[in-house]
């Protein structure tokens, strides 16, 4: 549904041709491999894998391809393994779309397009002063923390799917990680950490 309503994006921009779309690592190599395409815009969790360990090899499928990332994935370990695979864009997928189209035109641009979260880590890595966690949960994604807002709000796993777009299964983890980081055992303790922080109002 994601898949399809990106390309009904890009589709309606001006001088934007959509040359191909797949759900697998496969189809993704065959696909710039065949039609050359100006950006590739990829997820990092496809059908049958990860994309992450075939950014690399786009350069050769496909020479002069810019990758532009648009996944669910924010935790440092995919940040900093996109951008070593080349990536000149990396932007949620809880962008709004206007955003997203933005984002892929200047890519194709020549120019490098990053969500505001990814900056700041690429920031703070290169520049230690800038390393203070300003989160009351340092330990929480940046994804992770939004859920728990969502979640000190009262809503459901279902609400907060619908909201950004990612199947059930993927918020349902994505709480359980936060009860194990938060040592909550239930929804309710984590609501009341959550609110005592601060979230949720």
């Amino acid at each position: 549904m994601f898949r399809d309503a990106l390309v009904a994006l890009l589709a309606g921009l001006p001088d934007t041709t959509v040359v191909a779309a797949t759900d697998t690592v496969t189809g993704l190599l065959a696909g710039c491999a065949d039609h050359h395409p100006d950006v590739a815009v990829i997820d990092l969790e496809l059908s049958d894998g990860s994309a992450l360990g075939v950014l690399g090899e786009l350069g050769t499928a496909s020479p002069g391809c810019r990758i532009m990332v648009l996944t669910s994935d924010d935790d440092d370990v995919a940040v900093y393994a996109a951008l070593r695979g080349g990536a000149h864009g990396y932007l949620l997928k809880s962008s709004a779309p206007a955003e997203i189209a933005r984002a892929v035109t200047s890519v194709a641009a020549g120019d490098a397009v990053y969500d505001g979260s990814v900056t700041d880590r690429i920031l703070r890595r290169f520049d230690p002063a800038q390393s203070a966690p300003t989160s009351p949960f340092p330990q929480l994604t940046g994804r992770e923390l939004e859920v728990l807002q969502h979640i000190a709000r009262g809503h459901s796993n279902a609400q907060i799917a619908d909201h950004y777009v990612l199947s059930l299964k993927t918020v349902r983890n994505h709480v359980s990680n936060i009860f194990t980081k938060l040592g909550a055992t239930t929804r309710a303790e984590a609501i009341v950490a959550a609110r005592e922080a601060g979230l949720g109002r």
